[in-house]
């Protein structure tokens, strides 16, 4: 095997790791938690079948792989739960750190090409980014919702937290912002979402 496949194959091996990273999200029909790799492979084919409702034309490819690839730094990170923030304190510096050790793995133009893309969604300024963060959004909000809510009371999450999250929704997708905004509605009337 050639050195430039050998690093191929080296970094291939590492992600699969992120199949061992829980999430707080549970499966649909009150299912066992979800890990990463699952997070990342439903927002990439949610990305695609969703793609009309991008509030921008996007590259669907490019997308895709923002979302495949975005949580492979929790391998080191670990997973930080998007209401946690005492966590959130330190994500950044943990992720960066993750970030430079795993994609190192690759050749040097597949490394730049993937921190490239890891950064272009953490910057959320293009509108692959944009949706590509929707999505990140409204997954797991729909496998909650699909539970009863169960994750958000057992996280005893509020309104403002959910909102202030949900907030990089609408850049993406004015029409996702608008299903998650009912369904969170839905939700807060429920109890499911503290006021």
């Amino acid at each position: 095997m050639d050195e430039r496949l050998e690093k191929q194959f080296a970094f291939s091996l590492e992600i699969d790791k992120v199949k061992n990273i829980l999430r707080q999200t549970h499966l649909s029909e009150h299912g066992r938690r979800e890990n990463d790799a699952e997070h990342s492979w439903h927002m990439a084919v949610m990305a695609y079948l969703l793609r009309e409702y991008a509030n921008e034309t996007v590259d669907i490819a490019r997308v895709m792989l923002m979302c495949l690839i975005h949580d492979i730094v929790e391998i080191d990170a670990g997973d930080t739960y998007a209401y946690d923030s005492n966590s959130q304190v330190t994500q950044k510096e943990r992720e960066d750190r993750a970030k430079e050790r795993i994609f190192a793995l690759l050749p040097e133009d597949q490394k730049r090409e993937l921190i490239s893309l890891f950064d272009e969604f953490e910057a959320n300024e293009t509108p692959e980014a944009k949706y590509a963060h929707s999505l990140d959004n409204v997954q797991p909000l729909m496998l909650n919702n699909s539970n009863g809510g169960a994750d958000w009371r057992e996280h005893g999450v509020s309104a403002e937290q959910v909102y202030r999250r949900h907030s990089k929704t609408r850049p993406g997708s004015e029409k996702l912002y608008e299903i998650s905004d009912a369904i969170l509605q839905a939700n807060i009337e429920k109890g499911n979402i503290k006021r």
